[in-house]
């Protein structure tokens, strides 16, 4: 079984990630995060948001809605130039984007080759010379490749005939533009300064299953970084930022360097608002992907919606009164992908003191549940409410996981598989010293800790 094989079935078993609607066939690209799953999600999301927005004294939050006007979109171009290259199979009817189609194409054959952003026509020429055959029945016999919109349209009203398309939003950025005058209004900022927030996005995508990488409905977090562009240099601050965000996936989120790498956007791939674009890509198992991406969008999306909206969202200088629109530096961070990065990074399958073992590898803050609690023998009364004693007062300030079910060997390679870094024994010697057996996830190392002292020696750990 492949790694993705096998993160994909712990996902499954343990509650980390459903397939969507499962119980009647599922819907293709969409994932629901169960108990697990969710705590993960909100410790990443939480650690993102403490780093970014918190530690920032110059970063503000908001929350913009999913629905906006449509407007919006128009000014934005996403309606006019948010889209892929579509093609199907005459054979089998598997519709497919192109671009996906020849770099996994390429991919299997240990060669790397990205052609995001390409035309139709370059699209079709590399396929016809290539003889790439449709992964699912095998043929090749294709459609001509054409463009498709990937904005999700909708619909608001409740008259027919009266209603008003709108679409959900493809992109979280731009709540925030479009309520930059708000917040130069209402808090008066002074550059640079950032606006973040952290939200789903939606993408009519056209794709092959990869589990939680690309889907319908996806988590983002990013913020928008102003500063005066004729005050400070856009290459320092690009560098600046691309420099926090490799500690944020190395050393925050704890992902192995030799798995991450920075790539520069070609001019084809490159959106139409940026004037450059650097991901961090991840090598998943299906080859080097999309994590994060660094754009420097200018003053492109200011002044487009500035010009179209009519509503003056210039930035004055409090120190000689020039009024100009501010440029933009825009780091984004899939929430998503970060989950399953970490999922596959951590999965470890070793042998540990002659018993073969699965234990995610996590690091403690991301870790779902901190600590398991629970007695030596779920039979006996005495040891139960100990133990029970000693998770009540963990509770209040970690989140624990009470266990009792079969042997305490188990019981360890249990909380393993979901990433639990301490397991806390309540045994007959606590009942006379009030001290426990605490146990680490990665070393299987023990040691004895007054019930007392617990929390302190939990805080010292995770700090």
């Amino acid at each position: 079984m492949d790694l993705i094989d096998k993160v994909i079935a712990l996902s499954k078993r343990r509650g980390f990630v459903f397939q969507g609607s499962e119980i009647y066939g599922g819907l293709a690209n969409t994932y629901d995060y169960g108990p697990l799953g969710v705590e993960l999600l909100r410790n990443i999301k939480d650690l993102w948001w403490k780093t970014f927005v918190h530690s920032k004294e110059n970063i503000y939050g908001l929350d913009s809605n999913v629905l906006m006007n449509s407007k919006v979109w128009e000014a934005s171009g996403h309606v006019a130039s948010f889209a892929e290259v579509l093609i199907d199979c005459k054979e089998c009817r598997l519709r497919t984007r192109a671009d996906h189609l020849i770099e996994d194409f390429f991919a299997q054959k240990n060669k790397e080759k990205k052609v995001e952003g390409f035309s139709p026509e370059k699209m079709e020429k590399i396929m016809n010379e290539n003889k790439i055959p449709c992964p699912s029945c095998k043929k090749f016999n294709w459609t001509k490749p054409r463009f498709f919109n990937n904005l999700f349209e909708t619909q608001i009203g409740i008259v027919t005939g009266e209603k008003s398309t709108v679409y959900l939003r493809g992109e979280i950025a731009q709540g925030m533009f479009v309520n930059f005058k708000n917040v130069l209004d209402s808090i008066s900022p002074k550059l640079p300064f950032g606006l973040a927030q952290s939200g789903p996005a939606f993408r009519n995508e056209i794709t092959l299953g990869k589990f939680i990488f690309r889907t319908l409905q996806f988590n983002l977090s990013e913020f928008e970084y102003f500063f005066d562009p004729e005050k400070e240099d856009w290459e320092k601050i690009f560098e600046n930022w691309r420099k926090e965000m490799w500690i944020w996936a190395t050393k925050i989120l704890g992902l192995n360097e030799d798995n991450l790498r920075w790539r520069k956007h070609t001019d084809e791939e490159r959106s139409h608002y940026s004037f450059r674009t650097e991901d961090v890509e991840y090598k998943f198992p299906f080859g080097f992907k999309e994590l994060y991406g660094l754009a420097y969008r200018t003053d492109f999306d200011l002044k487009n919606h500035m010009e179209k909206s009519g509503v003056d969202l210039r930035y004055t200088d409090p120190e000689n009164g020039n009024k100009f629109i501010p440029h933009v530096i825009e780091p984004t961070f899939g929430m998503d992908r970060s989950l399953m990065a970490v999922l596959i990074d951590s999965y470890v399958e070793e042998n540990k003191n002659g018993k073969e073992r699965v234990v995610l590898k996590l690091k403690p803050k991301l870790a779902p549940y901190k600590i398991a609690i629970f007695p030596l023998l779920a039979n006996k009364e005495n040891l139960v409410k100990k133990a029970r004693e000693v998770f009540n007062g963990l509770s209040n300030e970690f989140n624990c996981i009470w266990d009792n079910r079969g042997n305490i060997g188990k019981r360890y390679f249990s909380q393993d598989e979901i990433g639990t870094p301490w397991c806390v024994t309540v045994d007959f010697d606590s009942l006379e010293d009030n001290s426990v057996t605490v146990r680490d996830r990665d070393t299987t190392q023990q040691e004895r800790v007054s019930v007392d002292k617990l929390s302190d020696y939990f805080q010292n750990k995770l700090s």
